[in-house]
């Protein structure tokens, strides 16, 4: 475990609870969770589908909000955070992988790459130097022209990963980023993403229902087991 990288910082939840009203209904999802990442550390969160992992990763990457609870990034408080510091901390210091790759079929793997780079700093030419580096760190530098109708899931997933990486953060978070692939593409991806993850020093938390690529994390928490109990 790399735990002194420049660029990776302590994540800490404090008792995060949400809800969901359906119909009628309050469902409950998650009830006053609590755990630590250290900084450098790569922890793997389990547990029954439906307990709420993935609700839980939104929460963290700030796509979500908690009814009750905070969350710390490094010395950042989750709630001091609104509008467009929001949107401009997410784009810079946290970084995501999702099951199904969520790439924009109509741009190429390079400009997949660039968009968050372009989002924050419309500097197309830097954006491209800095996207076509990262391209050829995850083996994609000779796919980097083509869409994502023309790569395999393995390579939809490697460039899903650079685009996650292009910005450099310090926090990045995956939901089964190996779900959507047979074992062996899974295990070379997940292999990847270790590599990366320990080179840059990153705090990373990934969900994940298989307990091999867990097994491989430093860390497992059971989201079962952190959930306060009624």
């Amino acid at each position: 475990m790399n735990s002194t990288g420049g660029n990776s910082q302590q994540l800490r939840v404090e008792r995060i609870s949400k809800s969901f009203s359906i119909g009628t209904r309050t469902l409950r999802i998650l009830r006053g969770v609590s755990f630590e990442v250290l900084p450098g550390e790569l922890v793997a969160v389990t547990g029954p589908s439906g307990i709420g992992k993935t609700t839980l990763l939104h929460i963290i990457g700030t796509l979500d909000t908690p009814d009750t609870g905070e969350i710390h990034y490094g010395e950042v408080a989750r709630s001091e955070l609104k509008g467009a510091t929001l949107a401009a901390f997410r784009n810079a210091h946290i970084g995501f992988v999702f099951q199904f790759f969520q790439l924009l079929p109509e741009f190429t793997a390079l400009e997949n790459v660039m968009m968050p780079l372009l989002i924050a700093e419309p500097d197309r030419a830097a954006a491209q130097k800095r996207a076509d580096e990262v391209l050829e760190e995850v083996g994609l530098d000779q796919r980097r022209s083509h869409f994502p109708s023309q790569m395999s899931g393995g390579e939809q997933q490697r460039a899903a990963i650079a685009r996650a990486l292009v910005a450099s953060p310090k926090l990045l978070l995956a939901d089964e980023p190996t779900g959507n692939l047979d074992v062996n593409t899974g295990r070379r991806v997940f292999d990847l993403f270790r590599k990366l993850q320990r080179e840059r020093g990153l705090t990373s938390l990934i969900v994940t229902h298989n307990l091999e690529i867990a097994g491989r994390c430093d860390r497992v928490l059971d989201l079962e087991a952190l959930s306060e109990r009624d």
